[in-house]
């Protein structure tokens, strides 16, 4: 087993996204990641809000370093979880977007959509992005950290935590 074992990643999704969640979780698994599962665990209708704020919560707490999260097109996911304080979704029906997503924006969130991509496109964007590392610790990547420290205070000024 290779290092991996020691990245948790958090996947979920909704009814439309439950089979290729099923396929993504042992292509984790595969791969050497510690996967938590947050549901949904059959193909009953329910609602992506619920299991993408799972996954983003997962990975804002830090039980989890990345995440994974599918519906039918992806876009319901990633709104919800990019409303969740420190997460930053990135939907990816191709590999280029998986792959610069992690490159430029440091993204830990990944969202697809299962009506948009085949099986093999998505392990393929799921690789790219839980093996791409962020660049902005390289000299030549220092723009990309300045963008992420602005991305912050705009979290600051303009999300608010809830009360419960």
């Amino acid at each position: 087993m290779n290092d991996n074992s020691r990245v948790k990643v958090a996947i979920g999704s909704d009814h439309a996204g439950f089979q290729l969640k099923q396929e993504l979780k042992r292509e984790l698994i595969e791969l050497g990641y510690d996967v938590v599962d947050v549901g949904t665990d059959s193909e009953e209708t329910c609602d992506y809000p619920d299991y993408a704020l799972k996954v983003a919560l997962c990975v804002s707490e830090g039980e989890a370093s990345r995440g994974v999260l599918i519906c039918g097109t992806g876009a319901g996911m990633s709104i919800v979880a990019n409303k969740v304080k420190g997460i930053r979704a990135a939907l990816c029906n191709e590999e280029y977007t998986a792959r610069y997503s992690r490159l430029h924006n440091d993204a830990n969130v990944v969202t697809m959509g299962s009506r948009v991509v085949s099986l093999e496109k998505a392990k393929s964007i799921l690789r790219d992005f839980v093996e791409t590392s962020f660049e902005g610790e390289r000299k030549d990547g220092l723009r990309h950290v300045r963008r992420l420290e602005k991305l912050a205070r705009i979290e600051e000024m303009y999300c608010r935590e809830v009360e419960g």
